[in-house]
């Protein structure tokens, strides 16, 4: 069985045959693969509520719990199924990076390919040998991109889908208006296509969809939720702070990224006087990386992805730590008002 879908609803839809076949969706919205927050609890509880949930292969650790993470939710997910047959109950997604220091990524893509994972996310590049192995099931590939070089070369390497990484958005993020990158993408590609950037607000899946994406992709509303492996600190500064307490910067990994810049001034740093990081300091290893902060503080114990948290800018409507289940409703009663709305507008 071969699938290389072709439309959003495809990919929504039906995935791995009989396995995973999903005829319905609540609303287009794909969880992002969150570094040490996507945790089974947190992808089940997306899956179950309807939208498409995610996770990061580097977050099962060891390496050996990758397979057992993977069979038990789907596992979990067909059980649920059958339990609830009037249910949406959404594929879930492996998020692989793509870079020469991630030393487990020829056995975490092995272990997807045995499971048949519905969906792989790649993140930095989209390497054929990826691509062809998820495709010699019948799954797909989404890539995300922050600019059109990146996107031009997901597709030829056979990408299924993009994923267009906005300014705004939380982590590794790129900085173009989705105005202008979502549009450019569609000159050239008519494929399935993911917007991220600032969106927690049914009203601002809808604005997605209009401005020609089939998807919203959404992190940070889910980090400030009960399932999600993030410490009350975090979920509890996303819920107090603003877009103005979002920074961007390439000190912790490497890459430009969105970070709340009171993590920042918790961990011992002037978010004014960072120190200096270029896209060779980038370490995805299994082992992570210590980050050097000897020009800033001298404590040489903290790690970038424990201390230092990202966010999206679009945090300014999240006052509260709902359950996964009650943030996807009320997202889906955002939504069908803001749908409503526009069409009252229309039509008037």
């Amino acid at each position: 069985f071969f699938f290389t879908p072709k439309t959003a609803y495809e990919i929504a839809s039906c995935l791995v045959g009989s396995e995973m076949c999903i005829r319905d969706r609540r609303i287009p919205v794909i969880g992002a693969p969150l570094f040490t927050v996507s945790y089974p609890e947190l992808v089940l509880a997306q899956c179950k509520a309807g939208v498409v949930g995610s996770f990061p292969a580097l977050n099962a650790r060891p390496e050996e719990k990758l397979g057992e993470w993977i069979s038990m939710m789907k596992q979990e997910l067909l059980e649920y199924k059958e339990q609830n047959p009037d249910a949406v109950v959404a594929p879930f997604a492996v998020n692989q990076i793509c870079h020469h220091s991630n030393n487990r990524l020829e056995h975490d893509m092995n272990v997807c390919v045995e499971h048949e994972v519905p969906i792989i996310i790649t993140s930095l590049r989209a390497p054929k040998f990826v691509v062809d192995a998820v495709h010699s099931y019948g799954g797909a590939v989404m890539h995300d991109v922050i600019n059109i070089r990146h996107a031009k070369k997901a597709v030829d390497e056979g990408a299924d889908g993009l994923i267009l990484v906005c300014a705004g958005a939380g982590g590794h993020a790129g900085t173009l208006s989705p105005f202008a990158l979502v549009r450019e993408v569609r000159e050239f590609f008519d494929g399935p296509v993911a917007l991220s950037g600032s969106i927690s607000h049914g009203a601002s899946v809808l604005s997605a969809q209009a401005m020609g994406a089939d998807f919203a992709y959404v992190g940070t509303r889910f980090i400030a939720t009960q399932e999600a492996n993030a410490s009350d600190g975090y979920k509890d500064m996303i819920v107090d702070s603003s877009a103005n307490d979002i920074m961007y910067s390439s000190t912790f990994t490497g890459v430009n990224g969105n970070y709340l810049r009171p993590s920042v001034v918790n961990a011992g740093l002037d978010p004014e006087d960072l120190p200096y990081a270029d896209k060779n300091d980038m370490n995805f290893g299994s082992s992570g990386k210590d980050m050097d902060k000897s020009k800033a503080t001298g404590n040489n114990e903290s790690k970038a992805w424990k201390d230092i948290w990202g966010a999206g800018q679009g945090i300014g409507n999240l006052h509260d730590v709902p359950t996964v289940k009650e943030a996807v409703d009320s997202m889906v009663e955002e939504y069908q008002d803001a749908l409503s709305a526009m069409n009252s507008s229309a039509r008037a």
